[in-house]
């Protein structure tokens, strides 16, 4: 057995459940101590209902508005007489090339729309040049139903031209995919550093939430390293991900989060929602996003062979275990022959609760902080066996996606 999923078993129950883009329920997994919190998938299944309900509410106001100012103008026409002197207004405003008005007009025409077509019904998403050559980077989940169903992928751009576009290679695990299109002069975006941003600097969010294409958001880096586990079609993804305030909302996967630099930090590819009994599903300001450091790394494996490795450390991991730690599932194919943990020294039974520094509460953690790692490190974990804390030390090697 090559990963730290437990196939034969059974998983436990997950709390909260989404509609993705090819309108099939799926569920998700809240962080541990979260409680009731359920996270949402960001790609929105059929929004162009919602936002023509949206736009009439906006023109039946703008029209309000209009009739009042109107009546006001009638009424109070000898406020402003024929020889007033007026103050001169400058009609141009400066902005600052790293203002968010600055970075918004460079970013914007490098980010897409995506709508997905199949059988079974549609939906949208978010994407990014990653190569002027048309390379674009998205999420996994926002193109998986099309990919999986022989559906359609349409690409629109900023200024208003589609293309269809093939998928190069995609990762669930990561939940991050490839698409290409026919253009040889795309704007690509710079990659920044997910390592280096901290906690509270300002990011940008972009993308087309419900379909409304060219959205910008702004707020900051609420957290990093957060263990977010996803899944749809079948797929898992793992994701040590950055939490933001950024407004994110169903549509927004695979759009960029870039930092004051205009510089590519994230991919926004999740939401936290108190649900539709509290309120809605859309933003409560808890949004998440895959490092762009782990994203570079699978696009670039994705366009060179269509495929791209996580790393493992060759055991499967019970995911119905409730107690603190990770469980190496009980049972004798559970540590994978000739793998890194069976050289270390690991048996079907151990509970992992540390990698790294990293204290481990359950087994989505350890998956995650597993694959923030790069195939090839030496990584040292600690195990509980027959109640003694045992520190091997191993080397991850590749799982296949």
């Amino acid at each position: 057995m090559t990963s730290e999923s437990n196939s034969d078993q059974e998983p436990t129950t997950r709390r909260g459940s989404y509609v993705g883009a090819s309108g099939h329920t799926s569920w998700w997994s809240a962080p541990a101590g979260e409680g009731g919190t359920k996270i949402f998938v960001s790609s929105g299944a059929k929004p162009r209902r919602k936002v023509g309900i949206v736009a009439t509410v906006i023109v039946a106001l703008v029209a309000g508005l209009g009739g009042g100012v109107g009546g006001a103008y009638l009424a109070d026409r000898e406020l402003i007489s024929t020889n007033a002197n007026l103050v001169q207004v400058n009609d141009t405003i400066e902005r600052a090339p790293n203002s968010i008005a600055g970075i918004a007009g460079r970013v914007i025409p490098s980010v897409v729309s995506i709508t997905t077509r199949t059988k079974n019904g549609g939906g949208t998403g978010s994407g990014f040049f990653i190569r002027s050559d048309g390379f674009l980077l998205t999420n996994n989940h926002v193109i998986s139903a099309a990919a999986t169903n022989n559906g359609s992928i349409t690409v629109k751009l900023n200024n208003g031209k589609s293309f269809k576009a093939r998928v190069v290679g995609r990762n669930a695990s990561y939940d991050l995919a490839v698409l290409k299109i026919a253009v040889n002069d795309a704007p690509a975006l710079q990659f920044g550093d997910s390592e280096a941003i901290q906690v509270g600097d300002n990011v940008i969010a972009i993308g087309s939430p419900l379909g409304l294409s060219g959205t910008v958001t702004t707020g900051i880096i609420s957290a990093k390293n957060r263990a977010v586990t996803t899944g749809g079609e079948g797929e898992t993804s793992f994701i040590n991900a950055l939490q933001t305030d950024a407004a994110i909302n169903p549509g927004n996967s695979g759009g960029p989060l870039v930092d004051m630099s205009g510089a590519v930090v994230g991919v926004n590819s999740a939401i936290a929602t108190l649900g539709s009994g509290f309120g809605g599903s859309g933003s409560i300001g808890l949004g998440f996003a895959i490092p762009i450091n782990q994203a570079r790394k699978t696009a670039e494996q994705l366009i060179a062979t269509g495929r791209s490795v996580y790393p493992i450390i060759g055991v499967s991991i019970d995911s119905r275990y409730t107690g603190d730690g990770a469980l190496v599932a009980d049972q004798k194919d559970a540590v994978l022959p000739g793998g890194p943990g069976e050289k270390a020294g690991i048996k079907p039974g151990d509970v992992i609760i540390k990698f790294e520094e990293i204290e481990v509460s359950n087994s989505d953690e350890l998956i995650v902080a597993v694959r923030s790692k790069d195939v090839g490190d030496k990584v040292t974990l600690v195990l509980l066996r027959d109640g003694k804390r045992i520190s091997v030390t191993l080397t991850l090697i590749a799982g296949q996606s």
